[in-house]
């Protein structure tokens, strides 16, 4: 069964609106995993505009689950990695005012940064993945930087999706297959939702995790977080 991390960014994001305590990141988060997900995920922005640093030391003692912390690898991020140790790092070549996460890397321009960034994060246990886009050549690169696994980046999928384009999919399966052939573990993110998770789930055997949370965060406004976290468990099944 593919394994459901759950990105708590929006839930700090909703409790920085008001400047207090209000929702409780730290229960929030022991809550997710007591309903089942397998994982916590947060990404710390260089503004701090939702996960703050100190989230991501506080939730070490919290998060018994699978850790993974992503973002791109300045020396902030790098450093605040090798103090927490967490289970996985995803790097993720966001510009400093992102939005949110647009692009995957280019593994073949950035083939040194990555091997020596990746060789750093090994020598203290932490399992890698990269942020990429499905696309042979960036794939086949990434295996050259050492990285254990690979985070396909979904948002044209779920635009596909959206559209009634099934063949969409398509592209990242054969991405996942040469992946996995290649000897990559896949992980999957951005964009997934209750709509299109299973469709993508059942299409792409090679998938070992995906990361949710705009989505799941938003769906639980109406469906209630436990509600919606097995909705998502079952879709994976």
């Amino acid at each position: 069964m593919t394994k459901l991390s759950v990105n708590i960014n929006k839930i700090a994001t909703l409790r920085n609106a008001r400047g207090g305590n209000i929702p409780d990141l730290l229960k929030a988060a022991k809550d997710i995993q007591d309903f089942g997900a397998e994982g916590i995920t947060i990404h710390p922005r260089p503004d701090e505009r939702h996960i703050r640093y100190q989230d991501a030391r506080d939730l070490k003692s919290v998060v018994y689950t699978e850790y993974n912390i992503e973002g791109n690898p300045v020396k902030k991020f790098i450093d605040l990695v090798l103090e927490v140790q967490p289970t996985q790092v995803t790097l993720v070549p966001d510009a400093e005012d992102a939005l949110t996460s647009d692009a995957g890397w280019n593994t073949i321009k950035h083939m040194d940064f990555l091997k020596e960034v990746i060789a750093e994060f090994h020598s203290n246990g932490i399992r890698t993945s990269i942020f990429i886009d499905p696309v042979t050549d960036m794939i086949e690169a990434a295996v050259k930087t050492g990285t254990d696994r690979i985070e396909l980046y979904t948002e044209s999928y779920a635009r596909d999706y959206l559209n009634g384009n099934m063949e969409g999919i398509r592209v990242y399966a054969d991405a996942a297959h040469l992946a996995g052939k290649l000897g990559l573990g896949v992980n999957a993110g951005h964009d997934l939702s209750l709509d299109n998770l299973k469709y993508f789930n059942d299409s792409i055997p090679e998938l070992m995790e995906v990361s949710i949370g705009h989505a799941l965060i938003s769906e639980s406004l109406y469906l209630g977080l436990e509600n919606v976290i097995q909705m998502y468990l079952a879709r994976l099944q």
